[in-house]
């Protein structure tokens, strides 16, 4: 029996069964293979995601692979077979925002898939199919599960413009840092230092592409190009501020605690520092990162720490909150 996740009301989910929904004109059907958790799914299920942000009874799941299994009218049948992801923004596609490609910001409101609109956490999901993003046959449907927070760093790096022999920085060691580390990389930096609070996560970030590595604590320098931070506390982003030269570019993807004490706008206006902010990922982000992806520049895989049946969602709920240093990406699998 096909089945869904089905989050009714903050605290409260169910394993229900699951019907998939044919597609309409212009809509696809993906057999999902796999889901990823993070924060803001733990946020929806607590019930801390700001007002406007969620909408109950939800079905969750914004970071997915799959196959698609159908197509509707006016949808090319060639798509039927193909390995995808999909941007989660459900955008009105007429404003001038969505003119302009930044269908983050679409002028008609907020609608996303797995927090307004149905997710991923199910045996099918049924999406616009003009979000699709195709993968090539012997792509790792695993792996590309993570492309979805690839993506918002895709954006973050196009934001930093990052030049090659540029000293640029990474705050945070999670997913979206270790994203960042290998983006950053492939500019070809002068230096790559990743600051964090785990000195577990040295050898990884390594791996990636770090020259150095240093924990939030320790004397840091304050000359570098260009920073990216990933952390989502207000004191990290402070943190990411001070490496800074004057003049220097700071990309924010993290998203502190509501009331956060923030960056000193004094010191941001004396040093000039260019100040840039992402929630969520633009198409030309997304159709970044599956470039890059498929020509073997990201390697999302040792990220991946749990795969879980879909019925383990409590425990997964659990393992993302849990603070363990463990547990990295967990993804499950419908």
């Amino acid at each position: 029996m096909s089945e869904a996740v089905v989050i009714e009301a903050p605290g409260e989910h169910r394993l229900t069964s699951h019907d998939p929904r044919q597609p309409a004109a212009g809509e696809a059907l993906v057999r999902v293979h796999a889901v990823g958790i993070c924060g803001s799914d733990r946020e929806v299920y607590q019930g801390n995601r700001p007002e406007g942000y969620v909408r109950y009874p939800l079905t969750p799941g914004h970071e997915w692979s799959g196959t698609v299994e159908a197509v509707g009218a006016e949808v090319p049948a060639s798509l039927v077979g193909r390995k995808v992801v999909g941007e989660g923004f459900r955008n009105c596609q007429v404003c001038d925002r969505c003119h302009a490609g930044e269908t983050t910001l679409c002028t008609a409101g907020y609608e996303e898939t797995g927090f307004t609109q149905p997710g991923a956490m199910a045996a099918t999901l049924t999406l616009p199919a003009r979000l699709l993003h195709v993968l090539s046959d012997d792509a790792d449907l695993t792996a590309a599960a993570l492309l979805e927070p690839a993506a918002c760093i895709a954006a973050a790096a196009m934001k930093a413009r990052a030049l090659p022999g540029e000293r640029v920085a990474v705050v945070g060691t999670g997913t979206l840092g270790m994203f960042a580390v290998q983006f950053l990389k492939a500019g070809s930096p002068a230096e790559l230092l990743v600051v964090g609070t785990r000195d577990d996560r040295e050898a990884l970030s390594r791996r990636y592409g770090a020259t150095d590595f240093r924990l939030k604590d320790q004397e840091l320098p304050d000359d570098f190009d260009v920073v990216i931070e990933t952390a989502g506390s207000a004191s990290a982003a402070r943190t990411a501020a001070a490496l800074l030269r004057r003049g220097g570019r700071l990309v924010l993807t993290g998203i502190p605690a509501p009331r956060a004490e923030g960056l000193d706008p004094t010191d941001l206006v004396v040093r000039q520092l260019e100040v840039h902010t992402v929630f969520g990922a633009p198409p030309d982000a997304w159709a970044h990162t599956v470039r890059v992806f498929g020509a073997g520049l990201l390697d999302p895989l040792p990220l991946v720490t749990h795969e879980l049946p879909l019925d383990q969602f409590p425990h997964a709920i659990e393992l993302v909150g849990s603070g363990d240093p463990k547990v990295g990406k967990v993804l499950l699998h419908p």
